[in-house]
C-alpha cells in the first residue's frame, strides 16, 4: 500500500508539506493554487476550501481550471488523495441505509468498453445472493457504452430515482441501476466538466477521487473496480491501468472502504454483441445460463471476488460458484425481471423479456432497420477482432452520442458472428451490422474489414480477458 507522502498514479509532489502556521484564517484560493503549483502538499482544509470555493461559486472557472492543472503536474500523494475523494463526497446528499443492511451493501464500476455489459447481468447475480446493490451508473460518451443508456433502450425503464425511490428498489428486489442525481457529489460534476475542458482528464489523482467519492456516497461495504487496459480503454498500458487499479484501491482503504480492482483486457470487444437493444439481448442470455464465455467469466468473477472481499464467502471460487449458479437457476433473470417492472417497464414486457426465446426477445426490443453482413476477405484463424474501429464505426451510425443531450438509435449495433481462436473460410460472413442507414459507406465497411486480424496458426481457445486483481492490503496478506 502507498504510504502518506507517496505519489498517487506515479506523479510525486516533491515538495515539502506546507509548513503549519497558527491556525485560522483558511489560504485564499490564489495562494492554494501556488501552494500546489510549487509542489506543496495541500492540507486537507486546503482541499476542502478549495472544492467548497468550486461549489458555492467564489471560485472563477479559470481558478479551478488552474487548480486542476497544478494538480495534473504536481500529482497528489495518498492523503491528499483521499482528502479530496472525502471533500467530493461530502459536498452533497449521503445516502443512507437501514443498519441491518450494513454488511450486504456492494457494487461494481467499470472504467469503460466496447460490449460490456457486466453491470446487466452483475446487479441481478449479486441480489440473488443477498447483496443490496446500488449501483449509479453513467452514460456513454464517445465510442464506450453507458449502462443506463443500455437499459433506456427497454421501453419504459427509468433511471432517475430518488434515494428513497432506491431504498424501495433494495427492499423489493435487492438491486437497482440509476443515474447519478444532482444532488450527490455536485463537486465532481463541476470538476469533471472543468477536466474536460482543460486537458486534465488523464490525471489519476483526480480520476480516482472522482470515481470513488461518487461510490462513498453509496456507503457501501465493499466495491470491485472493473479497470480496463488495451486499445479500447482508457489506458491502452496495462501498467498505467495498474497505477490507477492501485490508486482506488489505496484511497479506498484511507476512506475506510474495501475495494479490489480487476484488469481486464479491453483489445476485443467484450461478448459478441456491441449496442444497446442487442447487449440488453446477450445480458439475457447470461442471465439464462448460456451466451458468450467470456462475458459469463468475467461476471463470475468478479462477483465472486465482491462476496469474498465482503466476507459473504470463505474464498473467490465458493463466491464465483455461488454467482454462476443463479445464472444457471435463473435466479439472476427472475432479479433483473423485478427490477425493470419496478423501475417503470411495463410488467408485462418484463416478464415477455425474460422468459421468451431469444427470437421472440428481439421483437419486443427496437430494431434498426437494416442489416449488412461482411465476409472475410481470406482464409485464417480469427486472432482478434479491434474493438476500437467497431465501436467509432457504431458511433457513427448513432449508437453513441458526440455530446451530452444527443439521441442515440438504440437498434444500430453488431453481433459477432465468429470468436476469437475460430478458423475462418474466405468469404464466410464474420460480422452482422444493425443500421438504419441504407448501406454502410465504403470508408466504413474499409475500417470494419481492417478490425479483423487473421493469422495462419491453428485454432486456439480464447484467453479470459481477466488478466491481474489487486486486493486491498488486509486481503493481499491472506
Amino acid at each position: 500500500m502507498a504510504t502518506p507522502g507517496a505519489p498517487v498514479g506515479g506523479v510525486s509532489s516533491g515538495g515539502p508539506q506546507c509548513p503549519p502556521g497558527p491556525a485560522l484564517e483558511p489560504k485564499q484560493l490564489p495562494e492554494l493554487i501556488r501552494l500546489k503549483r510549487d509542489g506543496v502538499r495541500l492540507s486537507e482544509r486546503d482541499i476542502q476550501s478549495f472544492v467548497r470555493a468550486a461549489v458555492d461559486g467564489s471560485a472563477q472557472g479559470a481558478q479551478i481550471g488552474a487548480m486542476l492543472m497544478a494538480i495534473r503536474l504536481q500529482g497528489m500523494d495518498l492523503e491528499e488523495t483521499v482528502a479530496l475523494t472525502r471533500a467530493l463526497a461530502n459536498s452533497g446528499q449521503q445516502l443512507e441505509w437501514p443498519e441491518a443492511w450494513h454488511q450486504q451493501l456492494v457494487d461494481k464500476h467499470s472504467t469503460g468498453g466496447v460490449g460490456d455489459k457486466v453491470s446487466l447481468v452483475l446487479a441481478p447475480a449479486l441480489a440473488a445472493c443477498g447483496c443490496k446493490v446500488p449501483m449509479i451508473s453513467g452514460r456513454g460518451l464517445g465510442h464506450t457504452g453507458g449502462t443506463l443508456d443500455k437499459l433506456e433502450s427497454i421501453p419504459g425503464f427509468t433511471v432517475i430515482q430518488s434515494p428513497e425511490q432506491m431504498q424501495g428498489l433494495l427492499e423489493r428486489v435487492g438491486c437497482c441501476i440509476v443515474g447519478q442525481s444532482k444532488e450527490l457529489v455536485p463537486a465532481d460534476g463541476i470538476l469533471y466538466a472543468a477536466r474536460d475542458v482543460t486537458a486534465t482528464v488523464d490525471s489519476l489523482p483526480l480520476i480516482t477521487a472522482s470515481i470513488l467519492s461518487k461510490k462513498v456516497v453509496e456507503n457501501l461495504s465493499a466495491l470491485v473496480m472493473d479497470v480496463k487496459f488495451g486499445g479500447a480503454a482508457v489506458f491502452p498500458s496495462q501498467a498505467k491501468a495498474r497505477e490507477l487499479a492501485r490508486a482506488l484501491v489505496d484511497v479506498g482503504a484511507g476512506l475506510g472502504l474495501r475495494v479490489a480492482a480487476a484488469l481486464t483486457a479491453m483489445d476485443h470487444p467484450l461478448g459478441r454483441s456491441v449496442g444497446h437493444t442487442l447487449e440488453v439481448e446477450e445480458a439475457l442470455l447470461c442471465m439464462d445460463g448460456a451466451g458468450p464465455p467470456d462475458l459469463r467469466d468475467l461476471v463470475v468473477r468478479l462477483g465472486g471476488v465482491l462476496l469474498w472481499l465482503n466476507g459473504q464467502a470463505e474464498a473467490q471460487a465458493e463466491g464465483a460458484a455461488r454467482v454462476a449458479a443463479t445464472l444457471d437457476d435463473g435466479s439472476a433473470r427472475d432479479r433483473f425481471e423485478r427490477m425493470l417492472a419496478t423501475q417503470g417497464v411495463d410488467p408485462g414486457l418484463a416478464r415477455a423479456l425474460c422468459s421468451g426465446t431469444p427470437a421472440q426477445r428481439r421483437q419486443l426490443l427496437p430494431r434498426a432497420q437494416q442489416q449488412e453482413e461482411l465476409l472475410a476477405p481470406k482464409d485464417g484463424t480469427v486472432e482478434l477482432v479491434r474493438a476500437l474501429p467497431l465501436a467509432r464505426v457504431l458511433h457513427e451510425l448513432g449508437a453513441g452520442r458526440s455530446r451530452a443531450g444527443e439521441r442515440i438509435r438504440f437498434g444500430v449495433g453488431a453481433e459477432l458472428l465468429v470468436s476469437v481462436g475460430q478458423r475462418l473460410q474466405r468469404g464466410s460472413p464474420w460480422l452482422r451490422v444493425h443500421l438504419d442507414a441504407p448501406a454502410l459507406s465504403d470508408l466504413q465497411r474499409r475500417a470494419l474489414q481492417e478490425a479483423l486480424v487473421l493469422s495462419d496458426r491453428e485454432p486456439f481457445a480464447a484467453p479470459s480477458p481477466f488478466s491481474e486483481l489487486i486486493l486491498p492490503p488486509n486481503k493481499a496478506q491472506q
